[in-house]
């Protein structure tokens, strides 16, 4: 396996207007959002009592455990995201409330290290009685994840030492050896939060467990049903496709051939796939990582970057079902697949894995949280009508708005921390490699050689694809320079110091090997046309219909630009693009333009609805597109992506 390893975020600094002011809305406005959504105090919003299960678990507040069993995590994954902010932007009063909370975390943990306030307050006599269903090993996984982001960030061991404690009681119960449980989690995460402590602590310990958990999962006797059986239930998921394969546990993970079941946990688990068989150079395990990546990929991915067709179960379906407004599509799931597409790359250096994390993270991922990171979906349709959201029972889970919060509040904390730790997802290193994966703005170190070398980076992408990297406080030396290329593109020009160049192209990187010194420049042109895009035929919602794309950003009509009845609309793909810059429109963006045509619905008779078939009258319309992320920042109304062409 490839040694790829993310920068170190305490020495990167985002600052292009795109990504700098999405963390820095993180930072200034979501995090203490959230927080004061965490403490019940956001009026008109689904109470989260999250704070409350701790100080009650704590002994500092009567009462009983309220919400779902897995609001611990809520609290874990904001405090990764104070952590990932922290790491760039310090910020003493934050860090002290930070401090207070770990403290509170710490005051509820048991004598043996259990931590999980569901079970506190309702009693320990029956915790790991239903690893399937509720979530400890889930809420874990977060704490793991978030203990060791602020151990990075502070320097601070407090927290990863509760973290350790609570991993410690649960190495003692659960593994191979004779005597433990042969459980594994119900919904994943510990499996490559596992791997992350193991990183940090180089205690081999915990890389057996996240592996004893990947390899445990599926097996016969199949450890959810022998827990069913003791507490006299079924599996719910039973009556319906889904079975236990909604858990991926249908199969021995080494056997599974297809992306199945609820796509978050999904995701989650085959990013701990990854991280073991990077860690263990278990090859055998890395192929059932690229099998289960083909198969979601080709397969089952929406264009935006959205995974999970289903509302039931959130899940999976089969090859090709992606209807677009009944979708699922929930943010978790896109932000899952860009850990595992992270992971992917990291173990083989092929930019294929990259394209896809920036297709989620630009499309289905920043579409999860409005523009001013007061209000987030947790559904990502690519087709709406409000009405029917409002009336028809199967669409019921689909929102013509975002939502102030949600009583499932996963989504939410989940996109503050992948946008707090952006960094990592933009640039990685090798020992003599540099990886510019995203094209982000800002200032990086690199260690390289033994040397820690510093570069800055300016561009306006996606709007324009003029990236220009600068080499700055670095001792004179060679290594490469590698510039994902992105699939999407198919003309670029790249120069150093102001001389074209061609570089060696591998795996869709371009590197650019020489002796370096302070003050030498990277200038790449990426060609960003306006492109139409048709989905294979297979996908029978998209048969004659296209999507407006140009370079990493998917486009869609919305009511407020082109009026309603969107499903009369043409597109003509003779036709050409306009693509004007409107600074003062959904925080900037560019819109797109062209000359389209739509059915004449006052050449019907409203209660004719069937007529002996005759040629469609078309009116001409102008077509104003905006990127998806932004659509319902402002009136709510219709929104499609795909669109119908002449």
């Amino acid at each position: 396996m490839n040694n790829v390893r993310p920068i170190d975020l305490t020495g990167a600094r985002v600052s292009d207007k795109f990504w700098g002011e999405y963390m820095e809305l993180v930072r200034s406005q979501v995090i203490p959002y959230q927080w004061e959504a965490l403490n019940d105090r956001i009026e008109g919003a689904t109470p989260s009592h999250c704070i409350h299960n701790f100080r009650v678990a704590a002994g500092l507040e009567e009462g009983g455990f309220q919400g779902f069993v897995f609001q611990d995590s809520d609290l874990y994954k904001w405090l990764e995201a104070v952590a990932w902010s922290l790491a760039w932007h310090p910020d003493a009063k934050l860090e002290v409330l930070a401090d207070e909370t770990i403290d509170l975390i710490g005051a509820a943990q048991q004598p043996d290290g259990y931590l999980d306030t569901k079970y506190i307050i309702d009693g320990l006599e029956n915790r790991f009685t239903d690893l399937m269903n509720n979530h400890e090993l889930y809420c874990l996984g977060h704490m793991i994840e978030a203990a060791v982001a602020y151990y990075k960030a502070t320097g601070k061991r407090r927290f990863m030492d509760i973290a350790i404690g609570y991993v410690d009681c649960v190495d003692s119960l659960f593994g191979p050896e004779e005597g433990k449980l042969k459980g594994y989690p119900g919904h994943e995460v510990a499996e490559m939060a596992l791997v992350g402590l193991y990183k940090v602590t180089g205690e081999e310990r915990f890389l057996k467990l996240a592996k004893y958990f990947v390899d445990q999962r599926g097996q016969s006797p199949l450890y959810f049903e022998e827990e069913l059986k003791k507490r006299g239930r079924q599996n719910g998921w039973n009556g319906g496709t889904l079975g236990f394969q909604y858990y991926q546990a249908a199969l021995p993970v080494r056997e599974q051939t297809e992306a199945q079941g609820h796509s978050v946990r999904a995701v989650y688990l085959y990013s701990g796939i990854a991280d073991v068989a990077a860690q263990t150079e278990d090859a055998q395990l890395f192929e059932t990582c690229e099998r289960l990546w083909n198969n979601l990929v080709n397969r089952r991915m929406y264009i935006t970057g959205a995974i999970g067709s289903s509302a039931y179960g959130e899940a999976f379906t089969f090859d090709y079902d992606l209807p677009n407004d009944t979708v699922y599509g929930e943010t978790c799931a896109a932000i899952g697949l860009c850990f595992f597409a992270r992971r992917m790359f990291e173990n083989t250096k092929d930019a294929k894995y990259m394209d896809v994390l920036e297709r989620a993270l630009y499309n289905g991922v920043i579409s999860g949280m409005s523009l001013d990171g007061r209000k987030f979906f947790y559904v990502n349709p690519l087709e709406v009508l409000p009405e029917a959201c409002e009336k028809d029972q199967n669409k019921r889970h689909v929102k013509y708005e975002r939502q102030k919060w949600f009583g499932c509040a996963c989504c939410p904390p989940n996109v503050a921390r992948i946008l707090s730790s952006l960094g990592a997802y933009a640039y990685q290193e090798s020992d003599d490699t540099v990886f510019m994966s995203l094209f982000v703005g800002g200032t990086f170190s690199a260690c390289l050689g033994g040397m820690h070398n510093r570069f800055s980076v300016t561009t306006d992408y996606p709007w324009d694809g003029t990236v220009k990297v600068k080499a700055e406080s670095l001792e004179r030396a060679e290594f490469s320079y590698a510039i994902r290329i992105p699939a999407w593109c198919a003309d670029y020009q790249v120069k150093i110091n102001g001389e074209a160049v061609e570089g060696t192209v591998d795996r869709g990187y371009l590197y650019l090997n020489r002796t370096w010194s302070e003050g030498d420049e990277i200038e790449l042109t990426l060609n960003m046309p306006v492109e139409l895009i048709a989905a294979n035929p297979r996908i029978r919602e998209d048969i004659g219909k296209a999507v407006v794309m140009r370079g990493p950003l998917v486009y869609c009509l919305e009511e407020a630009d082109n009026g309603g009845q969107l499903q009369t609309v043409r597109l003509d793909p003779r036709a050409g693009f306009e693509v004007i810059r409107k600074p003062e429109l959904l925080g900037g963006v560019n819109v797109i333009k062209t000359a389209g045509k739509a059915i004449d619905i006052n050449a019907w008779d409203p209660d004719t609805p069937y007529r002996r078939y005759e040629a469609p009258v078309y009116k001409e319309r102008e077509l104003t597109f905006i990127p998806y992320y932004s659509w319902t920042n402002r009136t709510p109304g219709e929104m499609t992506v795909w669109v119908h062409t002449l």
